[in-house]
């Protein structure tokens, strides 16, 4: 037989990714001033068919591969011609004219910025090929020079930063990772040595050391850790620097770009990744390279902070910007694929539509979780929060982080296995997803990582206050009808934290942080789902029973019950637990050293 003849696959056609989405626009219905929303909602509705038409294009495999490193040329001088391909340079061209990062110092919406600028992201991270990664950290360096940058960095600088120009903006890399640690800063081993010099920027320094790993190599400043101090201070010890990739820093767009070796940094080599393979990501060499202090001396972490902060939402924003593509295309190809013998479509068959479902389910949960703390960011920049919204957002932001990339690379695969073996092949895109969203597990903070951070927040009793009486207040102002329609899943989420509650109290137990986490992770994104409801409920919104129904499958389907009882088996047995799960791993020989 040949391949015209026979039965011929109907392609699936994904519609515009704003419109059809299932929460993004009651979302910011909800959440906007109705002034906002009206100016927002057709800029959303004009770029969910840019994605379409113009940005998925631009990421063809055509035009999109890994970077290329020439270290040497001809005549074996040091040149580090990093090469990216013409694809990664368009589309991170493109995240900066829709105005990312350019749109939250803009603040045209005041502190919904946040939520405008992060709604776009959302439509386009699944066809952007993670140049989100750079523009991420683009914006927290912007934020750390408009909180503690010199009058000229703030002068010079920060409008290049959020320019939507890409003929004159600025990218900027994070170099913190060294060799001797990952997430642990304290044992950095590059020094920074003041050279006398005032520069405009800022005391000038010489900075010596190895970066480990630093992505977006080809940005034009990174800002990194160094030290200042002697090494017994650990992370005491540390500075934050703006590090220019080359100089002179600030020129024309018509002049000759220097020398990629011009502030001596030395690419070592580029990583070999798993996944995010566009993104130019290396080991570098700092060998006398001229920096520029941020903020007070010997207080580089707390400096840096803004970063990791916002860092860290972008990467939750990415994680379900990445399912919300994955169920669009197991939703378009739903509609197509014909089964019993050409009789019927899958969108017809309640088994595989169960599936869609719950992948539905979970997307709508993550995001109402992940703006929950985008609003609360965008409160806390713009000085409208209040002290326990502060609190919360510290409590959020690694909850908000490690949950995301948890729970969303599950809902992919799912996604994935709706198409069957047409799934697993590269054309139809869950392969590049996948794996450019695995690194959100680790990038910026593994789940074990944060949910330390959030144990160490929670040794605050006014953090873990303001969190808890947030939920007792949203739970509290259900009208009673709709409270007595919820009562079940309501139960549920009382039992969940009271089980919180307990086991973030000192002394935390050693097994408790992870499974906290991840049980915050499901009482915060169930009462802002609540929260939701409540709206659509009083307001008599069409949607009102289907986001009912989405709250309680979450409840009582989505994971809490375990997650609960995780929590609660973590705060028992802990020694003899710890023991044995050395032994399994490592043989009886470790018992010995615990």
């Amino acid at each position: 037989m040949r391949v015209e003849d026979g039965f011929q696959p109907v392609p699936f056609q994904e519609d515009n990714p704003y419109t059809s989405d299932p929460v993004l626009p009651s979302l910011l219905k909800r959440t906007l001033p109705s002034s906002a929303f009206q100016e927002i909602n057709p800029d959303l509705e004009r770029l969910g068919a840019d994605v379409v038409t113009t940005i998925r294009p631009l990421g063809s495999s055509s035009r999109v591969y890994p970077p290329r490193l020439t270290q040497y040329d001809q005549w074996g001088r040091r040149v580090d011609d990093l090469e990216t391909s013409e694809g990664w340079r368009d589309l991170k061209a493109y995240g900066q004219k829709e105005g990312l990062p350019g749109i939250f110092y803009e603040r045209k919406y005041n502190e919904h910025s946040r939520s405008y600028g992060f709604a776009k992201m959302l439509l386009m991270v699944g066809d952007v090929h993670v140049v989100f990664c750079p523009l991420s950290m683009t914006d927290g360096t912007a934020r750390v020079i408009e909180l503690m940058g010199s009058a000229e960095m703030k002068e010079k600088i920060l409008p290049r930063l959020i320019s939507r120009d890409p003929d004159v903006a600025f990218t900027s890399g994070q170099w913190m990772t060294e060799r001797p640690g990952g997430s642990d800063v304290s044992q950095t081993e590059t020094v920074a040595t003041p050279t006398g010099v005032n520069n405009a920027f800022g005391p000038q320094y010489t900075l010596n050391g190895f970066k480990w790993f630093s992505s977006a190599t080809d940005s034009h400043v990174s800002v990194a850790l160094a030290r200042t101090g002697s090494p017994k201070a650990g992370s005491r010890g540390l500075s934050l620097f703006l590090v220019p990739l080359r100089l002179p820093l600030l020129r024309s767009p018509s002049d000759p770009v220097p020398p990629a070796t011009s502030n001596n940094i030395f690419v070592h080599r580029l990583k070999n990744k798993i996944g995010t393979q566009i993104v130019p990501t290396a080991e570098l060499s700092l060998e006398g390279s001229e920096a520029y202090l941020i903020g007070n001396l010997n207080e580089g972490v707390k400096s840096i902070s803004p970063v990791l902060n916002i860092t860290r939402v972008w990467s939750a924003v990415g994680s379900v910007g990445g399912l919300r593509r994955c169920l669009a295309i197991a939703t378009a190809y739903a509609k197509v694929r014909s089964i019993n013998g050409g009789t019927r479509l899958l969108q017809d068959s309640p088994l595989h539509v169960s599936q869609l479902a719950a992948i539905n389910v979970l997307y709508r949960a993550l995001t109402h979780l992940t703006f929950g703390a985008v609003r609360l960011l965008g409160k806390s920049e713009c000085g409208v929060a209040d002290a326990d919204e502060l609190r919360r957002l510290r409590m959020l932001t690694p909850i908000v982080k490690a949950f995301a990339a948890e729970k969303a690379c599950a809902g992919m695969e799912e996604a994935m296995t709706a198409l069957g073996g047409a799934g697993y092949m590269e054309e139809n895109g869950f392969g590049r997803i996948i794996r450019d969203s695995l690194v959100e597990k680790i990038w910026e903070g593994t789940t074990t990582v944060l949910a330390l951070d959030l144990a160490r927040a929670s040794q605050d009793p006014a953090v873990l206050n303001a969190f808890l009486s947030w939920v007792k207040n949203v739970v509290s102002s259900c009208p009673s009808d709709l409270h007595e329609r919820l009562q079940k899943p309501l139960n549920v989420v009382n039992d969940a934290v009271s089980e919180l509650a307990s086991s973030l109290k000192k002394p935390i137990a050693p097994l408790v942080p992870r499974p906290a986490l991840i049980l915050a992770g499901y009482v915060t994104s169930s009462t802002y789902l609540l929260e939701h409801v409540i709206w659509s409920h009083t307001t008599g919104e069409d949607e009102r029973e289907t986001d009912v129904e989405v709250l309680r499958r979450w409840i009582l389907e989505g994971g809490m019950v375990p997650a609960t009882e995780d929590v609660r088996r973590a705060t028992q047995d802990t020694d003899a637990r710890v023991k044995a799960d050395s032994t399994m791993i490592f043989g009886r020989s470790s018992r010995a050293k615990l």
